[in-house]
């Protein structure tokens, strides 16, 4: 079984498969149909906001340091083009990277440029989602991916989930398997819920890219829980990710 998290350099061609496969759907959207899961926004609104995640993070790792955040600066010409060079720029900053040089980030890991090669990763993939669902289909996502996915929320936003909500409710631990990959990750209870190694109140199973789908609130959640259901349910459908 692959070990979580993947070297830096390791997310690239991920990065580029979905970028690339975010481009292709850009290109035969329709400007009217609304996000399902971003309350207000429609097409054009995700498509700026990803591509303007791509532009800023790539200065991020440029210079090591927070950088103003303009996700909603409108497009300058052509939509799916300009997402499609909004890539670009980020694919080539993390290119000339040093994954393990220092540089700012908002998550609970070691603070270097390695964060940001799995986060955008993961940024892209969970939009993608998105991008699907406003076509009305469904994208198949690596379970590698969608499993590293499950794992930074997890590892890496759950010890931070203060700058952004409450911390979620939980009683006893919970352990998340990926019935497709065999990943695994108990959470246990405590002032903020962390992962830890319990035996659990509850077990909820389900394939790698349900998982992410559940803990982004991506459509409809699909699981298996065994154990106690209401803690586990508590949990799941509390915020967990920005």
């Amino acid at each position: 079984m692959t070990t979580l998290p993947l070297p830096a350099r390791d997310y690239l061609p991920h990065l580029r498969a979905l970028t690339a496969s975010f481009a292709d759907v850009a290109r035969s959207a329709d400007a009217g149909v609304a996000v399902p899961d971003c309350a207000g926004w429609t097409w054009p609104d995700l498509v700026t906001h990803i591509g303007n995640v791509h532009r800023w993070a790539a200065e991020v790792v440029r210079t090591g340091e927070p950088q103003k955040q303009a996700f909603a600066t409108p497009v300058p010409g052509e939509l799916a083009g300009w997402y499609a060079e909004s890539a670009a720029v980020l694919l080539a900053a993390l290119e000339e990277a040093d994954p393990d040089d220092r540089c700012w980030h908002f998550c609970g890991t070691a603070k270097t440029k390695a964060f940001w090669f799995r986060r955008q990763v993961h940024e892209t993939a969970v939009h993608l989602v998105d991008a699907h669902r406003c076509a009305g289909t469904t994208p198949v996502l690596d379970p590698l991916v969608s499993a590293d996915g499950v794992d930074e929320v997890l590892s890496a936003m759950l010890p931070r989930i203060t700058r952004w909500h409450e911390p979620p409710p939980l009683a006893a631990p919970l352990t998340v398997r990926a019935t497709d990959t065999g990943h695994s990750w108990t959470v246990v209870p405590g002032e903020l819920p962390a992962l830890g190694e319990a035996e659990p109140a509850a077990v909820v199973e389900a394939t790698a890219q349900e998982l992410l789908t559940l803990l982004w609130k991506r459509g409809e959640a699909t699981a298996r829980v065994t154990g106690d259901e209401d803690l586990a349910w508590t949990f799941l459908k509390a915020p967990l990710t920005p």
